[in-house]
């Protein structure tokens, strides 16, 4: 039990590393960009019906880490989907309650758990991930009209 607790410090503590394609360098340009990482997103529900597993807007969360994978230019490989992935659905999955219905806006569930995506990966840390989201919230009505698709 105890190593796994050291495992867990010295990963929150390993050096945040540096991407092929950098991150954002402010909060209107993380708005922006998750607005264009939900617009990629968007393009892949048809393709859903195609494969027998149809979705829907609010099922595009799934598909945030692998769209951080993708935007940051970082390998999809098994282990790096698997660390966004877990870091987002666990992340999702706790905070659902705490915050109530924020999260059935399509768009602030995708914004989280592409944000809890990069955490995952040691692109951000937890103030800086803290900080994105709250502008995020704040701005929320600004990205829905960012991503409108209709």
């Amino acid at each position: 039990m105890l190593q796994a607790c050291k495992l867990i410090i010295v990963r929150r503590k390993r050096e945040m590393k540096k991407p092929p394609n950098p991150k954002p360098t402010s909060f209107e340009a993380w708005l922006d960009e998750i607005a264009t990482a939900y617009r990629d997103a968007y393009g892949t529900l048809p393709f859903g019906e195609l494969v027998g597993q149809p979705m829907t807007e609010a099922d595009l969360f799934h598909l945030s880490p692998a769209v951080c994978l993708k935007f940051r230019g970082i390998k999809e490989s098994k282990s790096n989907l698997k660390r966004a992935t877990d870091a987002a659905l666990s992340s999702y999955a706790a905070t659902r309650e705490i915050v109530g219905d924020m999260l059935d806006v399509p768009q602030m569930a995708f914004a989280f758990c592409y944000v809890a995506s990069h955490l995952g990966m040691d692109l951000v840390d937890e103030e800086e991930a803290s900080q994105i989201l709250d502008y995020v919230e704040h701005n929320l009505k600004h990205l829905v009209e960012m991503t409108e698709t209709k």
